[in-house]
């Protein structure tokens, strides 16, 4: 699983992280007993401070869904995260508005990305 930050999303970087975890947990891209990156290699990895990776990964353990054993690194728990449609909503409207962003970068109107995103669906249908 490869953690990706975005510096223009305005959303503090601990919280992609935790996003970005709980949502890979709970599509069983990270399973339990799963290895985390160290603090240290994760933090080189984001070009971001380590202790905003500690932040993130404390509150992981605080929510019971990772588990650090000194000397050994950090690791999945057993406990599986509890997303509610509040916290999905979120990271729906989180992810819509990124997508929106980009695409108004790149010169798109809305209607051209609503009529992409037609096509799309209906390719994989």
């Amino acid at each position: 699983m490869a953690l990706q930050i975005d510096t223009k999303s305005g959303v503090p970087f601990y919280r992609q992280i935790i996003e970005q975890v709980k949502f890979a947990m709970a599509s069983g891209d990270l399973k339990p007993g799963d290895r985390l990156p160290t603090v240290r290699q994760l933090a080189v990895d984001l070009s971001i401070n380590p202790n905003t990776v500690i932040r993130a990964y404390r509150e992981l353990e605080i929510e019971s869904l990772l588990e650090t054993q000194q000397g050994s690194g950090t690791f999945v728990s057993e406990t599986r995260p509890q997303i509610d449609a509040i916290e999905r909503q979120r990271m729906l409207d989180q992810i819509l508005t990124e997508l929106l962003a980009r695409a108004s970068g790149y010169g798109f109107t809305l209607d051209e990305v609503l009529e992409g995103l037609r096509q799309r669906k209906e390719e994989s249908s």
